[in-house]
């Protein structure tokens, strides 16, 4: 089993709901292929929106953001999540919110181990694989409304 090594940092004041330590960890875990240095950082919809404003240059708060740094030897990175954008879509889809922030975690994870979703072949697969851990995990499929449509 790969090892990891994940710092989490929570620096928002929407603590509501906000999953331990202990289940990023487990999330994280679960989705790892290779050793992992982490830092998944929490932040409020102000640092959210800064971070994705100076590197992807768009000017909103998103959910998920992931800092690959290197692959070689192992992987190194770090993901932010935006704990009031994943409150809010966690909401809206009438999900749980510790299954929106599994999801999440799961994808920033596959994100530093260089899955895309760019191009529509490459998000298939990252989605099936994104569906196939969250069923591991015990959730649902993130993606089952997507893939019932005709």
């Amino acid at each position: 089993m790969p090892k990891l090594a994940m710092s989490v940092q929570y620096a928002t004041e929407s603590n509501n709901g906000v999953p331990s330590e202990k289940q990023f960890r487990k999330w994280a875990r679960t989705t790892l292929r290779v050793d992992t240095e982490a830092t998944l950082r929490i932040v409020d919809e102000e640092e959210g929106r800064a971070l994705n404003r100076d590197y992807r240059g768009k000017d909103y708060a998103t959910n998920v953001l992931t800092f690959p740094l290197t692959e070689d030897p192992w992987l190194i990175g770090d993901i932010i999540l935006c704990a009031p954008v994943v409150e809010k879509e966690a909401q809206e889809q009438g999900i749980s919110l510790e299954a929106h922030y599994a999801h999440l975690t799961v994808h920033g994870i596959l994100h530093m181990h260089g899955y895309d979703h760019e191009e529509e072949a490459q998000a298939e697969l990252m989605e099936s694989i994104e569906s196939f851990i969250m069923v591991q995990l015990g959730y649902a499929d993130p993606y089952l409304s997507e893939k019932q449509k005709p």
